[in-house]
This record gives C-alpha cells, sequence and structure tokens, in this order.
C-alpha cells in the first residue's frame, strides 16, 4: 500500500511547503508550518470549475448600488458593533475565549430576531441539540421557536441553508465543520479555510446572513489560517475577564460600518444584558479623591467614555520598574522623559506604575495628558480637584495636542456631571454652549501650563 504523501501547511497564511521548515516561505512567520495529509489535486480542480461563473466588465456608474438594509439584532450594543444591525448576506466572523459568552449571546440574539419575525438556524457542532435547549431555558427564553441543527458535515448544512432559507445561520463553530471533499480532520487549515469559503459563497448567493464562531489562540488571536479573516465582511472580538461580569465586544474589521466600535455587556443569571453607560464601569467610586488618580475621557470608536487612570510613584532601587496596565509600556517611559525635560518633575529613581482601571485597554495617544497629571499627583501626594477630566496627546517638545472630536468628549463630562477639565488649547469651545454648563475648561498649549494649573487647582 502506498504511503500517503503528506505536506506542511501554514497556520497564518494557509500557504504549503513540501518539507518543514522553521519559517514560511510565503508570509514569513515563524513556527507555523504543521505537518497534513496532502489533498489530490484532481478534484480540487473539478470542485472549483463547477462553482465558477462569467463575469462581465463594467464601470462603476453603470453598477446600481444602494444603501443596505440591516435587520436590528434587538440589542442596541450588539447592533452598535455591528454598524446597526445585521446585513443580508453578510458573513460576521466573531472570536474571544471559551465559556466568554459568544453562543449565549448569539443565542439570545437569534431568539429576538425570532420573535421579530425573522427566520432563524443555529447550527451547533460543539453541543447536542438538548443541551441548547436546555442553556435557552437557562437564559429565561422559554417557548423559544428558533431552528437547531446538530451537524458538522458542510454539505449537510449547506443543503440545510438552500432548504430552509433562513435569513440568519448561525455556526458554532467553524472549527469543527468539516468537508468529505477533503481527508484533513476538522479544525485544520485546509478544512476551515474550504468550509469558511463555501459558506461565505453561500450566503452572498442566498443573501442569508452567516454567523462564523471561532476558536482563539493562547495569544487571543482567532485560531486558523489569518485568510480566513480576509473571506468575511466583519470581524467581532468578544473579550473580557471571567473573573468578572462585564464583557466587551470589539469590530476589528467591518465592511458596513465602523471599526474600532465597542459593546458592553454584562453577565447576568438571564444572560447577557447590554450597559448602555459603560462609564460607570471604569470609574472606581471614592468618596473623596485620592491622589494618583486622574479621569479621562477617551474614545472607543463612536463612543466616549470616561476611565479612571491610576498611577502609583513609589520609591524603587539602582533600576527603578516601568509598570503599565491597559497602556503602552513604552509611551509610558517617553512620557515620563517629557515630564523630567519639560515640567521639571523627575522620576528617575522612583517605580511607576500605571493602571486603567476596569481592565479597558487604551491605545489613543489623547491619553497622554491625564497620565501624567496622575503620576504628578501621585509624586507630589496630593489628589486633584473633584470632578476633575483631563484629554490631549503630548509630544515630546512638551506641546499638548489636540485630540479628535473634542467637543464630545467634553459633553459627555458636562452629562455626567464633571466641574473641571483640562484640554489642548484646540480643543476648548470657541463659544458658550447649554451642553457644557457647569463645566469649567480650562485650555493649555504646553505640558508646563497644566502642571501650573494643577498645582493650583489641588
Amino acid at each position: 500500500m502506498a504511503k500517503e504523501k503528506t505536506q506542511f501547511t501554514c497556520n497564518e497564511c494557509g500557504g504549503t511547503s513540501p518539507r518543514w521548515l522553521g519559517k514560511c516561505p510565503h508570509c514569513n512567520a515563524w513556527n507555523t508550518l504543521i505537518e497534513s495529509v496532502a489533498e489530490s489535486s484532481a478534484p480540487a480542480k473539478n470542485r472549483f470549475a463547477s462553482l465558477a461563473k462569467t463575469a462581465e466588465v463594467t464601470t462603476l456608474a453603470d453598477i446600481e448600488a444602494t444603501d443596505v438594509q440591516r435587520t436590528p439584532t434587538g440589542h442596541d450594543e450588539l447592533d452598535r458593533v455591528l454598524g446597526g444591525g445585521i446585513v443580508e448576506g453578510g458573513v460576521v466572523l466573531i472570536g474571544g475565549d471559551p465559556g466568554i459568552g459568544k453562543s449565549t449571546l448569539l443565542l439570545q440574539a437569534l431568539d429576538s430576531l425570532q420573535r421579530a419575525g425573522q427566520k432563524t438556524l443555529y447550527v451547533t457542532g460543539e453541543e447536542s441539540g438538548a443541551q441548547v435547549a436546555l442553556r435557552s431555558r437557562r437564559l429565561g427564553l422559554d417557548g423559544s421557536q428558533v431552528s437547531v441543527l446538530a451537524e458538522i458535515q458542510l454539505e449537510k448544512i449547506l443543503a440545510t441553508l438552500a432548504h430552509t432559507q433562513p435569513a440568519i445561520a448561525v455556526i458554532d463553530s467553524i472549527q469543527t465543520v468539516y468537508s468529505e471533499q477533503l481527508t484533513s480532520a476538522p479544525g485544520s487549515v485546509a478544512q476551515v479555510r474550504e468550509c469558511a469559503a463555501h459558506l461565505t459563497r453561500a450566503a452572498k448567493a442566498s443573501g442569508t446572513a452567516i454567523v462564523l464562531v471561532g476558536h482563539v489562540t493562547k495569544e487571543g488571536a482567532l485560531a486558523g489560517p489569518r485568510v480566513l479573516e480576509h473571506m468575511v465582511d466583519t470581524v467581532l472580538y468578544f473579550e473580557g475577564d471571567t473573573h468578572s461580569s462585564y464583557r466587551l465586544i470589539r469590530a476589528i474589521k467591518n465592511r458596513f460600518g465602523a471599526v474600532n466600535e465597542i459593546g458592553v455587556f454584562a453577565m447576568t443569571e438571564r444572560g447577557l444584558k447590554g450597559v448602555s453607560n459603560p462609564s460607570a464601569i471604569f470609574l472606581s467610586q471614592h468618596a473623596e479623591p485620592v491622589p494618583g488618580s486622574c479621569v479621562l475621557v477617551t474614545l472607543e470608536g463612536t463612543r466616549p467614555m470616561l476611565v479612571e487612570i491610576q498611577a502609583l510613584v513609589d520609591s524603587g532601587g539602582p533600576s527603578p520598574r516601568r509598570l503599565s496596565v491597559g497602556l503602552d509600556r513604552d509611551r509610558l517611559a517617553m512620557l515620563l522623559a517629557v515630564l523630567h525635560r519639560h515640567a521639571g518633575v523627575a522620576c528617575m529613581d522612583q517605580d511607576v506604575f500605571v493602571n486603567a482601571v476596569g481592565g479597558v485597554r487604551i491605545s489613543e495617544p489623547a491619553a497622554d495628558l491625564a497620565v501624567m497629571l496622575a503620576i504628578t499627583s501621585s509624586l507630589r501626594g496630593k489628589a486633584l480637584p473633584k470632578g476633575f477630566i483631563a484629554f490631549g496627546e503630548v509630544g515630546l517638545a512638551g506641546e499638548v495636542r489636540p485630540a479628535p472630536r473634542g467637543q464630545e468628549r467634553l459633553k459627555e463630562a458636562a452629562k455626567l456631571g464633571f466641574s473641571v477639565a483640562v484640554v489642548p488649547k484646540a480643543n476648548a469651545p470657541k463659544r458658550n454652549d447649554k451642553a457644557f454648563e457647569g463645566l469649567t475648561i480650562h485650555a493649555v498649549e504646553r505640558i508646563e501650563e497644566a502642571m501650573e494649573l494643577a498645582r493650583s487647582l489641588a
């Protein structure tokens, strides 16, 4: 009996190599080649030839295009991340750690869509139908009419989709689905890529919106080939600490809406509930102001949120530590150098710890001013005044640069009862606005001005 021919497939890009290499020759990623059984080329050629369609070249002006229609899921936070709702024929990939609540959220969304008159289908490859029904009863979805199919074979799933023609279908999860055309095991690079391609093609042809649930690796990235993210229209990441009741869902890619949007959910006994005011999560409750604390107005997509930045400056040894949680560590080192050079605040022999409360990750440079004020407050042991907020980017020359959409940030702070704001001069309101009533706004151009102002207010 002839020995099966093997090849090595890259986990990142899906490229193949006849022998193992430490570095993928296609995408230059290290240690990503995994051995698998080589597929015969003849059946694949015939299989794809039958799916190919002849297309004509047309100009953009001659193509009829209308705005995509969206179907709300009944969960405002999920709709916000999707860009307004589910799009007909759209393919969404959602990933997250095990037990984070992906299946729970999608089952709740399907139930809401079904009650709104949409035809839905939940395909489960990880659980039996009885387990899904038991979970729906725990979530309080009694009498739910959501159709359930416990199947992992791609051809049977596609036949069911063609027969039932649902408006929205969930595949939980893409790593469990396999095609008879391939001999590799479910979850392999070839199977995930092939199954996702067929499901995407079926969604575009029939108009059924398909949501794929994907596993994640230990590093938090979506498992399977990188090409999986390029096939779909929207990529969502579900994240959060399993020990906390709050979950965040982010849009990393969205062909039908804005990226970097964020939705906030709270895990309850009855499933996931949207949090309309997430600022309350990221603000710790102090009876009185404490040293080393400064509130920042950050922007997540289109949503302004208030996050408390905490800093602790303590006497260090010969090699002081710089540690940040939720913020970039290299940027923290840069800000400490600017603070020393332009504001005369030296932390060279001090340990500096900075934390963004609530586990939120802040990547925008508008957090610079709040971080520097929190560090100075901790070093001096003087608390900033009650109701104090700050935002703004700080340059290496000590200038305070404007942050995008500053007016919206200030309106959010005023709405939540904050009374003092230190902002870049370019973000100061040009005229009196009732939306800023009760908020005293101090505009600064340089970091020295901001530090002097903080000292006078403390």
